[in-house]
């Protein structure tokens, strides 16, 4: 099992920076309002690349798949309860570098409308030891060059 490491900072009163490493299992944007907020209350987390992304929608009281954006497609999750607790947060399965951006978590209730922002940053995962890239690279080179010589040597089938 892998734990999601991240660290957070607050750089405005609506907007927060997250950084996870890619191969974790999930990652939470958080976001968080009043408790109790009425059944016509609409969520959109949405996402900035070029255009504007759909990246998970909850309205009617249920989520909404229908104009999620492909590379989202089952990778998000709300809280089941989150109209009575207040907290809107996403989960994001899997992240990777390429879900690196902005997200803006909007609130739709009544005539009012929320915003807060979650600006992410996935990183690839590195090896930190030269020596140890060192020592795969050969144990895997000798691994190779035995199979080859085994594989080169005559052999023959018998069947019994």
């Amino acid at each position: 099992m892998q734990f999601c490491l991240f660290c957070f900072t607050v750089l405005s009163d609506q907007e927060l920076k997250l950084e996870v490493v890619e191969g974790s299992e999930s990652v939470i944007l958080p976001c968080k309002t009043i408790p109790d907020l009425p059944e016509d209350t609409t969520v959109e987390w949405t996402r900035f690349d070029r255009e504007i992304m759909m990246v998970h929608e909850y309205s009617n009281g249920t989520d909404q798949f229908k104009n999620q954006d492909d590379r989202y497609c089952g990778r998000t999750k709300m809280n089941k309860d989150l109209l009575r607790t207040g907290d809107l947060s996403l989960t994001l399965i899997y992240p990777t570098e390429r879900d690196s951006g902005g997200y803006i978590c909007t609130i739709y209730r009544d005539k009012d409308i929320q915003k807060q922002k979650v600006v992410l940053q996935v990183k690839g995962q590195t090896c930190q030891s030269p020596k140890m890239m060192l020592f795969l690279y050969f144990s895997t080179e000798q691994f190779f060059q035995r199979q080859q010589m085994i594989i080169q040597q005559p052999f023959s089938v018998s069947f019994k």
